[in-house]
């Protein structure tokens, strides 16, 4: 094997051994902390860290220091998660707790500053919303969108949040900081997230969050409903049925 091959070899295996270190941990990373933690010289890590930035791969955060996954790699992340050998049994576990509960029911993730429906069964009712798999929305005013900046590190919640505009959809928009960070301590302390009309007028839900392996959120569990068959306080007597199928779907997604 020619010495230039062997070169982009051992560039193509540290750079994914840099981006596997960096989606280890649900905590900020520097290009000091992949230093450390790969033992590669500073320079070197500068410069796939560069070329991976270049290609979308990863990016800064709003700090300018600490790296999380670029749009690309989340992409591609979604993109496999989406395959059907995958996402067989998940449905199964969505498609139960739909016909349990007789309302919609879906998984969320957290794309950048932004909501991702990732999975999604609809009920037969003809009051609801339909929202299809790849809708986007925003954090502050959903159940599954505040549950994710709660159970956050707190530097990366004040971060995002610095830089997201908390616009109202309806008069129940949280649109105060203040208010909002209050409104996460309550939520990381139930590990339970309530949307009370802040998206939509006459619609709320509730949301549990799905864990990895090593306990970190990777996922949030959902269920919507119009407030004309349910209001915000039965939906919440769902919240133990949610938990037990957010355990299960916690095996079957393999995050």
């Amino acid at each position: 094997m020619s010495t230039s091959v062997s070169a982009t070899n051992s560039t193509l295996l540290r750079a994914f051994a840099l981006i596997e270190e960096l989606l280890k941990e649900d905590r900020a990373t520097t290009a000091a902390d992949l230093c450390q933690r790969l033992d590669v010289p500073k320079p070197t890590i500068h410069r796939i860290i560069g070329q991976l930035e270049q290609e979308g791969l990863l990016q800064k955060e709003p700090d300018g220091r600490h790296l999380s996954p670029g749009p690309r790699l989340r992409k591609m992340a979604l993109a496999v998660l989406a395959q059907r050998n995958v996402g067989a049994p998940r449905r199964a576990v969505l498609q139960k707790l739909a016909a349990e509960l007789g309302e919609t029911c879906n998984i969320t993730l957290l794309d950048g500053h932004e909501l991702v429906y990732f999975e999604r069964v609809e009920t037969n009712w003809p009051v609801r919303i339909q929202l299809p798999p790849g809708s986007r929305m925003p954090l502050h005013c959903t159940a599954s969108g505040k549950l994710f900046l709660a159970l956050m590190p707190l530097h990366r919640r004040k971060a995002l949040l610095a830089s997201l505009p908390l616009d109202a959809h309806t008069q129940n928009s949280i649109t105060d900081k203040v208010r909002l960070e209050q409104e996460m301590e309550k939520i990381a302390e139930n590990t339970l997230s309530t949307d009370n009309e802040e998206l939509i007028d006459g619609m709320v839900a509730i949301a549990v969050p799905i864990y990895d392996e090593v306990g970190q959120v990777r996922a949030t569990l959902a269920v919507h409903a119009p407030t004309i068959r349910k209001p915000l306080a039965s939906l919440m007597e769902y919240a133990p049925i949610l938990r037990r199928a957010a355990a299960q779907l916690q095996v079957v997604l393999d995050l």
